[in-house]
C-alpha cells in the first residue's frame, strides 16, 4: 500500500484520482485551497479509512508527517474561465507551488507526477501532436499564463530530477470530460450540457472547425495511475487519439440530450488553438494504456451528473 498526497485533490481529476489510489487500497492525503475545487467532490470519501483532506495553498511551505510514496501535483486553475480570470494565482501555483511540491518529494523521497497539459503545445504546427514536439505558444497573450505556467513546471520537475535524483514524471493531459465538472468552468462540454438542460442555444466559436479529442476521466486516470506507479521521467501523453471538430462535438451532444437547441456562432477567442490529437504513441508503447470508453457512454455518464446539478440548482 502506498500513501500518496493529491495535491489539487478536491478538483475534478483530483477527486477521481483519490477513487482510483483508494479503489487500489492506497492511503491518499487531498490538498487543496478551495479555489476552483470543491470538497463536493471528495464527500463520500470524508470519514473513510485512509483518507485525509488537508485545506492548503501549495504555493506556500508544504508539510506533511510521515513519509509519502507518490506526490500528484494536480493544484492549478484548468479552464479557461479561470486562468484568465486567476491569472496571477495560475502563474504562481504553476511556479511556486511545483517548486514546493518538488521539494516535499526531494525530502520525502516520493515518486512526483506534475499535472501538464496538451497546452504546452499551444496552436500547433504539427498534428496529432507527439511529445518531442516543442510547442507554438504565445507567452504574452491571455492563455499564456496557463500555457507558459505549465511549461515552466515541466522545466522545474525536469530539473529537479537531473539535479537532485527525484523519481519524476511528467503526464501531459489532453481534453477530459466527465462527472464533476462545473457546469460554469468554461470548458465546451459543461457549456454544452448545461444549455441543452435549460434549452438555451449552443454557443460554438469560430465556425466550429477546430477540432479537440475528448477522453472520458476514467480512461485518463487509469493512465495516470500507471504512470505513477512507473519508472519514465520524460512527458507521456495521455488523451484520446479520436479527432472531431468542435461542431460534431456539438450535434453528438444533442444527439444523447435529445436536446432541440439551435447552434449558434460567436467570435474566436485569442490564441484558441485550431487543432488538438494526442500521439498516444509512447503512452500504449511505455504504460501498455489505450482508452476504452466510446464517447456517446462518455457522454451519457456525463449526462446523469449533470441532469442532477442542473435539477439541484
Amino acid at each position: 500500500m502506498a500513501r500518496v498526497l493529491i495535491t489539487g485533490g478536491a478538483g475534478f481529476l483530483g477527486s477521481h484520482l483519490a477513487d482510483a489510489m483508494m479503489g487500489r487500497g492506497h492511503e491518499v492525503i487531498c490538498m487543496d485551497n478551495l479555489l476552483t475545487g470543491s470538497t463536493s467532490n471528495l464527500g463520500h470519501l470524508f470519514g473513510k479509512p485512509g483518507f485525509q483532506f488537508v485545506k492548503h495553498d501549495v504555493t506556500n511551505f508544504i508539510h506533511i508527517d510521515g513519509p509519502l510514496d507518490v506526490i500528484l501535483h494536480f493544484a492549478s486553475p484548468a479552464s479557461p474561465i479561470d486562468y484568465l480570470q486567476l491569472p496571477i494565482q495560475t502563474l504562481k501555483v504553476g511556479s511556486l507551488g511545483t517548486h514546493k511540491a518538488l521539494g516535499l518529494a526531494k525530502e520525502k523521497n516520493a515518486r512526483f507526477i506534475i499535472a501538464s497539459t496538451s497546452e504546452v503545445y499551444g496552436d500547433p504546427l504539427i498534428h496529432p501532436q507527439p511529445e518531442s514536439y516543442w510547442g507554438n505558444v504565445n507567452p504574452i497573450g491571455p492563455r499564456g499564463v496557463y500555457d507558459e505556467a505549465k511549461r515552466f513546471a515541466e522545466a522545474m520537475t525536469m530539473a529537479y530530477h537531473r539535479a537532485h535524483g527525484v523519481n519524476t514524471g511528467i503526464v501531459r493531459i489532453f481534453n477530459t470530460y466527465g462527472p464533476r465538472m462545473r457546469l460554469n468552468d468554461g470548458r465546451v462540454l459543461p457549456a454544452f450540457m448545461g444549455q441543452a438542460l435549460t434549452g438555451q442555444d449552443f454557443t460554438v466559436f469560430g465556425d466550429g472547425s477546430q477540432t479537440r479529442s475528448f477522453c472520458y476521466v476514467s480512461d485518463l486516470v487509469e493512465g495516470i495511475c500507471r504512470l505513477a506507479f512507473s519508472n519514465e521521467h520524460f512527458p507521456v501523453n495521455i488523451g484520446n487519439p479520436r479527432e472531431m471538430t468542435i461542431l460534431e462535438f456539438a450535434e453528438e451532444v444533442l444527439r444523447v440530450t435529445g436536446a432541440k437547441c439551435k447552434i449558434v456562432f460567436k467570435d474566436l477567442p485569442e490564441d484558441d488553438p485550431k487543432v488538438r490529437q494526442p500521439d498516444i504513441t509512447r503512452a500504449r508503447a511505455l504504460l501498455g494504456w489505450e482508452p476504452k470508453v466510446a464517447l456517446r457512454e462518455g457522454l451519457e455518464h456525463t449526462l446523469a451528473y449533470f441532469r442532477g446539478r442542473v435539477t439541484a440548482s
